[in-house]
């Protein structure tokens, strides 16, 4: 068992990584309260929401099962959580557990935050880009049509509890889309785990529990170590932990949310921001190959679909949570572990890079 911790001013919690981890409830058990309530989707309500909700016993007042998808990520669909929380008449002493991915997560840190002005959550992630990324930072929300996350609070969990065994049964469309996000903390700061990673790749994809669990703590420690520098995103270090996901957000939001899932447009995102910083002359060529390669052989997309027009993403880049004063923001890369938070990107090479990753 590994325990890690989120060293934030006046709200540290621990990240708890280990196998078996759910099946310990003397380990879990008492950061749950007195009352709890889950929140869960069809997936995983069977697997493992109602298994928590027999080991909580009477604190469990109850499991709610959001529909499944990025697309549901909505406030109408928020609105009925809310509505079942409130004929539950849970008091503000309830705290809720989010069961599942990085959607279930969101959302009920979202609804923790705001139901009664404020309640506790626990994040329970079973999905590989949850485990190393949603669930972990206290960035809660929902989508909007005009823009992905647009409405959401900075909500820290009570705890994280991540138990690897539940990565065999996600289907392997969403372990490879989660390995985007493991790629992305190589990129950012550290160079030696971008390495590690071309070396073991296939043993993460292949759930051997050693590189699972070791791509999994470090990822987890170099989000605990950023989100501590900058808890609400306001030095700009924590910005860095959206490389990629400019990108990204405007393919999704240009998708509707309902075609590629979340790591596969972060995937093509990661490579989209390597090219541009090749073209700001940022990145030496063979840095940005290595990225691509790696991208690749987890399976992921490294070119944006044909269908999506140039000047329909630059609309959506437009209306980034990063941007300020006006200004686009991009995290781009000096090197492979150097990234860096600039304004100062050439829209002629973002529309040639826009254009060219094809």
């Amino acid at each position: 068992m590994h325990e890690l911790t989120v060293p934030l001013q006046g709200a540290s919690y621990p990240i708890l990584i280990g196998e078996g981890l759910l099946e310990d409830s003397a380990r879990w058990g008492p950061l749950m309260g007195a009352e709890a309530v889950l929140v869960t989707h069809p997936g995983v309500e069977n697997l493992y929401a109602r298994p928590l909700a027999e080991a909580l016993g009477p604190a469990c007042r109850g499991c709610y099962v959001l529909p499944d998808g990025e697309q549901h990520k909505t406030l109408e669909d928020l609105n009925g959580l809310y509505t079942w929380l409130l004929e539950q008449e849970l008091g503000r002493g309830a705290t809720f557990v989010a069961v599942g991915g990085g959607v279930v997560g969101d959302m009920t840190g979202f609804a923790a935050a705001t139901y009664m002005r404020g309640v506790d959550f626990v994040q329970v992630p079973t999905t590989l880009l949850a485990q190393v990324d949603a669930s972990v930072g206290g960035k809660t929300g929902v989508n909007h049509p005009l823009g992905k996350n647009m409405i959401g609070a900075f909500w820290q969990p009570k705890a994280v509890l991540i138990d690897p065994i539940t990565l065999r049964s996600l289907p392997e469309r969403e372990m490879r889309a989660g390995v985007a996000e493991v790629i992305k903390y190589g990129l950012i700061d550290d160079a030696e785990f971008f390495e590690w990673l071309e070396d073991h790749l296939e043993e993460v994809l292949a759930l051997e529990t050693e590189a699972l669990t070791y791509a999994i703590k470090t990822s987890c420690a170099s989000k605990a170590r950023i989100v501590a520098a900058d808890e609400r995103e306001r030095t700009g270090a924590r910005a860095l932990l959206n490389l990629g996901h400019t990108f990204a957000h405007a393919i999704e939001t240009e998708q509707g949310y309902a075609q590629w899932c979340h790591g596969e447009a972060v995937a093509c995102g990661l490579v989209l921001a390597a090219d541009l910083s090749v073209r700001m002359g940022w990145l030496e060529v063979q840095a940005a190959e290595r990225i691509q390669a790696l991208v690749d052989r987890a399976g992921l997309p490294t070119r944006l679909p044909e269908e999506l027009g140039v000047e329909q993403l630059r609309a959506h880049m437009r209306h980034d949570k990063k941007n300020v004063g006006g200004r686009q923001r991009f995290i781009l890369m000096h090197a492979i572990g150097q990234a860096e938070v600039t304004d100062q990107v050439d829209e002629r090479l973002l529309s040639a890079t826009l254009a060219g990753v094809r």
